[in-house]
């Protein structure tokens, strides 16, 4: 059981998505250290959703389908214009991203994020509630899957940092193709509910 959330765990947390996307495009910008408050904020919102995933799992269900088409246009506008900012950005001093590098957008990206709010719901329901025996089983399990969510955007931030010097040789098409990835992530998100 342990294994299989795990696996499940770090290949949801460590592919692409909007925190992943999100903090490479914020390191190669501003640096590690400028966005680890970002990363932080992701993780501390993730595990929030966690918490809130386990203990209101019922009640989720049964109000799930009835937002969640809601929360995932929500999600995809927002994700929408991030990456229009993103791909507008012109580097060098230009600031117009600063004000989302930070621990409160990062947290509150979390709430309108589908992908982590699912992913709540289905590693809670299958993997921690079933098997959990205590309080605090639940709240390690919790704190572990947390921890990789946070690893997950922050290994994205420090390929962000390792590739700086060939990404900002390239920045104008980096910041296209991110652009155009969080696009897709967001119109892949809303597809369901169009067709």
């Amino acid at each position: 059981m342990i294994v299989s959330m795990l696996i499940y765990a770090f290949v949801t947390s460590f592919t692409p998505g909007p925190n992943n996307i999100m903090a490479m495009v914020f390191t190669n910008k501003y640096g590690v250290k400028q966005t680890f408050r970002f990363c932080l904020g992701v993780g501390i919102g993730f595990f929030v959703i966690l918490c809130l995933s386990g203990f209101f799992n019922m009640i989720l269900y049964q109000v799930m389908p009835k937002i969640s088409w809601v929360m995932a246009f929500i999600g995809a506008g927002y994700m929408i214009y991030l990456a229009v900012k993103i791909m507008k950005s012109k580097g060098g001093n230009d600031d117009t991203l600063d004000r989302y590098n930070h621990f409160i957008p990062g947290m509150l990206l979390q709430f309108i994020n589908p992908k982590a709010i699912l992913y709540g719901l289905t590693v809670i329901s299958t993997f921690v509630l079933p098997y959990g025996q205590s309080n605090m089983q639940y709240m390690l399990m919790t704190l572990i899957l947390a921890l990789i969510g946070f690893l997950g955007t922050f290994s994205w931030s420090l390929f962000g940092s390792v590739f700086k010097r060939f990404l900002n040789l390239y920045q104008r098409p980096f910041q296209l193709v991110m652009g155009l990835l969080l696009m897709y992530s967001a119109f892949s998100m809303i597809w369901g509910y169009v067709m």
